[in-house]
């Protein structure tokens, strides 16, 4: 499951609130912009950039503390592209979304010998979720925040879903926070609180589940069997959700890409 993804899409529809919490005060000339940056191209899910007062915020959200190349030489090399690129101060900011004991969650520097280049670490078991549970742009990471009692914040994030008003926001905030809370709490109990109903007629969140498990069942066929023909990727991307949890279970049982064609000849019908 893409957790950073899920982040990124927030951090996308209210960039506003994201500055407000990251930054501070009040801004109403802001602009998010493209991922990819100039020289050889960069490109990553979890990052994104907004533009706002003459400086940028860079936000790169993490699940994991292990990258290659390391999280804070990145920093440091998206640092110089957007400098050079947009030429205007740039905010950093990486949002750890799992608890960990990790040093890389606890370090806001690169150094080398001839450079130090500093940025800023969030963790997000360390939040105080008041300020997530009374925001729907950042309601969905309540249930990543601190508490003693993590059964009743994610039944407070819950009764909080449940109040928004306007249907599609609250099915897809529904569907996002049901996705951000897999990482704290187990699914049974996720789908007590939250209403299933609501979280499966949420288009974003079929969408969500579908590129997760299209990239789950291709880093698995291409550890098993080395990079697979771009052709085969392709038809991966075209399966529906059952479809592909078929194949996910199927797979187990492969030997060679040839039982892959098999499989697509077996089961679609072009």
């Amino acid at each position: 499951m893409s957790f950073d993804n899920v982040c990124k899409i927030l951090a996308e529809k209210y960039p506003e609130d994201f500055v407000r919490w990251l930054i501070g005060g009040e801004s109403t000339d802001i602009t998010v912009l493209k991922t990819e940056l100039s020289l050889e191209p960069i490109r990553a899910d979890s990052v994104i950039f907004i533009q706002t007062n003459n400086r940028i915020l860079h936000l790169e959200f993490q699940t994991l503390t292990k990258s290659k190349p390391s999280i804070s030489f990145r920093t440091l090399d998206y640092s110089v592209r957007l400098k050079r690129q947009y030429k205007c101060p740039v905010v950093q900011v990486v949002i750890f979304l799992q608890e960990t004991d990790n040093e890389i969650a606890f370090t806001e520097q690169y150094m080398d010998d001839t450079t130090i280049h500093r940025y800023r670490a969030v963790r997000m078991w360390e939040q105080d979720s008041s300020l997530f549970l009374g925001n729907v742009a950042l309601l969905p990471l309540a249930p990543l925040c601190r508490t003693d009692s993590p059964r009743e914040l994610l039944s407070q994030v819950s009764q909080e879903v449940a109040r928004i008003s306007d249907r599609e926001t609250r099915q897809n905030t529904a569907a996002y926070t049901e996705i951000l809370a897999g990482l704290r709490f187990e699914k049974d109990l996720i789908r007590q609180l939250l209403s299933e109903d609501i979280m499966q007629e949420s288009v974003i969140y079929q969408d969500i589940l579908q590129k997760g498990e299209e990239r789950t069942i291709i880093r698995q066929l291409n550890r098993r069997f080395g990079e697979i023909n771009s052709s085969l990727i392709d038809r991966i991307k075209l399966l529906p959700i059952e479809k592909l949890d078929t194949l996910a279970e199927a797979l187990l049982d492969f030997s060679a890409v040839s039982d892959l064609i098999s499989w697509f000849e077996q089961n679609t019908s072009s």
